[in-house]
């Protein structure tokens, strides 16, 4: 499922597309990279408030540390050749029960896809989604579900993602009253 999310500020990609980069699988000692990739994310998808961000920041690192060790988050990062971790992405993996296409009692979504701006234009996300594509394939699952911003939609339809029906109910500063709207 690709939900577009719309995307204010936009780098150019760097011009050489020459960048030699390690993809190793990410651990609790990265949290850091993690939370900041995640951070970025929405900031450039327009989220501007430091405080919500401030607040999703430690949502993050407390879901992060909770769930990279038992195996409910999944996650790589690329560096290039001197260490620098210029982009990565994760997996949740979350109980779900079956659907047409899936018969497992989990369900997989990528999430936390980023690129650092210098970096962008030099297949590193692409090679990040091969990865985890791999993975999810290897583990036996039927699919893999992610939200795309607009900047990242390319890429997920040139692997062979497609949008899908999910919908969404923003609940904060609604008051429904019982009935009044089902």
């Amino acid at each position: 499922m690709i939900h577009f999310v719309p995307r204010i500020h936009c780098v150019p990609p760097a011009t050489s597309t020459d960048m030699e980069i390690r993809i190793r699988q990410a651990s609790v000692e990265d949290l850091m990279h993690i939370v900041h990739h995640r951070r970025a994310m929405f900031e450039e998808m327009g989220h501007r408030d430091a405080g919500v961000l401030d607040r999703v920041d430690e949502c993050s690192r407390e879901y992060f540390a909770r769930a990279l060790p038992c195996g409910a988050y999944k996650a790589w990062l690329a560096e290039d050749v001197n260490g620098r971790v210029v982009g990565g992405g994760g997996i949740v993996i979350a109980a779900w029960p079956g659907y047409p296409g899936e018969n497992r009692l989990e369900r997989a979504w990528i999430l936390n896809m980023y690129t650092e701006p210098d970096a962008r234009g030099r297949g590193i996300a692409k090679q990040l989604m091969g990865i985890m594509v791999a993975w999810c394939r290897a583990r036996g699952f039927g699919m893999v579900s992610l939200h795309a911003s607009p900047a990242g939609r390319p890429l997920y339809e040139s692997i062979g993602f497609h949008p899908t029906n999910e919908m969404s109910l923003e609940l904060k500063g609604q008051n429904l009253e019982a009935g009044s709207q089902m």
